[in-house]
């Protein structure tokens, strides 16, 4: 049996939080700014994935370290969505606390997979 691997956990739960978001975006006919949030939020748990199965520690930090950038463009695209009014203080809070877990998860494993 598989051990849970936390980040590959809290990234997948993130990303079906970003769906979620993206339908209500739709159903308020925003289109660019879901479709950008959804992108964004989705592949930091598809990175997480190509890391976990990486050839090297080099293609596992690198695929690390493109999910943390994908996690900072999310964290802007929800900030645009909460101040343009898209998205309530409430659901913006919920959201960046999952985001902001995933952050300095992603961070210390950056850190200490360093060579």
């Amino acid at each position: 049996m598989l051990k849970e691997n936390l980040i590959a956990t809290k990234t997948y739960a993130l990303a079906l939080s970003i769906i979620k978001l993206n339908r209500i975006l739709i159903a308020k006919n925003e289109y660019v700014l879901s479709k950008q949030i959804l992108r964004s939020g989705t592949s930091i748990g598809a990175n997480v994935e190509e890391a976990i199965g990486g050839i090297s520690k080099k293609d596992f930090r690198a695929k690390m370290s493109i999910s943390y950038k994908e996690a900072r463009e999310t964290h802007y695209w929800l900030r645009l969505l909460k101040d343009s009014d898209y998205i309530s203080n409430e659901e913006f809070i919920e959201l960046e606390n999952e985001l902001n877990s995933i952050l300095k998860i992603l961070f210390k494993i950056i850190q200490s997979s360093k060579d």
